[in-house]
């Protein structure tokens, strides 16, 4: 990737557009599961979003082949896609821009009362 892709993010509209085209090839179930895991995972995103780009490709890899071992998405995600987005934000290690203010401020109250 060079400057002006990470600057524009044109790699990044890329990628989206290669999930975009394996999400279409998914069972309409799956498509739906994916639209609520897209959606609640860019709470976790750093302020590019490219920490969320491996998630995504992982999370889209087992729908994948989930759908081809013919498994149900209630099987593989549960009744709380909300819940495993969390869990699996968490996992990796996805911080939001809020987690890094957060713990920015925290930082610097702990400097001011001399800890």
């Amino acid at each position: 990737m060079n400057f002006w892709e990470k600057i524009t993010g044109s790699d990044m509209k890329k990628e989206f557009k290669a999930f975009e085209a394996r999400v279409k090839k998914l069972p309409a179930d799956y498509q739906a599961a994916w639209e609520e895991i897209n959606s609640y995972l860019w709470q976790h995103s750093d302020f590019t979003g490219r920490n969320l780009m491996p998630i995504l490709d992982g999370v889209l890899g087992l729908l994948e082949e989930t759908a081809a071992d013919g498994q149900s998405v209630q099987e593989v995600l549960g009744d709380d896609i909300k819940g495993f987005c969390s869990a699996l934000a968490g996992e990796e290690g996805a911080k939001s821009i809020r987690d890094k203010w957060r713990e920015q401020l925290n930082n610097n109250v702990a400097k001011k009362l001399g800890k």
